[in-house]
């Protein structure tokens, strides 16, 4: 049995609010999971206290005993300490601004420290 560490959605309408949860990888997302182990509230400010809660002791158990963390999860596990932080690769250069674009975009800086 594949365990996965993800996130499974309770709030309402346009107030989201999710649950960390250990759960087989086919059972649905809202659906079926072993254990709670957390949750997180996306509507309180980055700095708030109750933001992100997790129990230590039993993500620390699902993780020796192999469960996988969803990258969203991983994130969250590596700012706590509990797991290692991902890395994410480099932004794609390509859509990064032209020559010009970024000209025009040193100018009005130059202008807004002038003024």
């Amino acid at each position: 049995m594949s365990l996965k560490i993800r996130l499974a959605r309770a709030g309402a309408k346009k107030r989201p609010y999710y649950h960390i949860v250990v759960a087989d990888s086919r059972s649905p997302r809202d659906g079926r999971f072993i254990e709670k182990v957390g949750s997180y509230n996306p509507m309180l400010p980055a700095d708030h206290a109750d933001r992100i809660r997790l129990v230590d002791e039993r993500i620390k158990h699902w993780l020796s005993n192999g469960a996988l963390a969803t990258d969203r999860v991983a994130r969250f596990l590596g700012n706590a300490g509990l797991a290692p932080k991902p890395t994410y690769n480099e932004q794609p250069k390509k859509s990064a601004p032209k020559a010009k674009a970024q000209e025009r975009a040193k100018a009005a800086a130059a202008a807004a420290v002038a003024a």
